[in-house]
């Protein structure tokens, strides 16, 4: 929970620079770049995290690792910054708070789509059109082959969830028949 506090607080304070520059989305794109450098590199990682190490010596990997990117000056300063702080172990944390505020902003929902079997193109665009309809926002979409399903598909909208698949509809005819036995 403290870690979320935390996470959040940082995360609204970058939004909020990030929303003056007008620079919402290359400032998540960023952030999100160098978390999965971090999170790709368990040693990395692990090293950041680790107390026993001098916190100079954290700065200094993580400006090394900046150098070689493609980052601004901002969000480098942000890194910098949470390295200092000793909370860039909670970047991972701080990209999804972020990314939530950005949502927000940009009137923007993510879904996913698990279905047993590959969707068209055109079903696809439709599916979409439907979602953007239902929620009045733009819908950033990732479809997913999960052949467990069976058949039919489950969409997953934020907190919401529509499952209309059949191991779902099987499961809910064998409840039934087991209340009415």
């Amino acid at each position: 929970m403290i870690g979320s506090t935390i996470a959040k607080r940082y995360a609204r304070a970058f939004y909020e620079i990030a929303a003056e520059e007008s620079q919402l989305e290359k400032y998540y794109k960023e952030l999100n770049s160098f978390s999965a450098i971090i999170n790709d590199n368990k040693d990395l990682k692990d090293f950041l995290a680790n107390p026993v190490f001098d916190q100079n010596e954290k700065k200094s990997v993580v400006e090394s690792i900046l150098e070689k990117t493609d980052i601004s000056r901002i969000t480098a300063n942000f890194l910098k910054l949470l390295t200092d702080k000793q909370r860039i172990v909670v970047l991972s944390d701080i990209v999804d708070c972020y990314r939530e505020l950005m949502d927000e902003a940009l009137k923007t929902v993510r879904a996913s789509v698990k279905t047993a079997f590959p969707l068209s193109t055109e079903l696809i665009q439709k599916l979409q059109q439907g979602l953007e309809t239902q929620t009045q926002k733009k819908v950033e979409m990732t479809v997913i082959e999960e052949p467990s399903l069976l058949g039919g598909v489950v969409v997953r909208v934020g907190d919401t969830v529509y499952d209309n698949s059949i191991r779902t509809q099987l499961n809910n005819i064998k409840n039934l028949l087991g209340e009415e036995m």
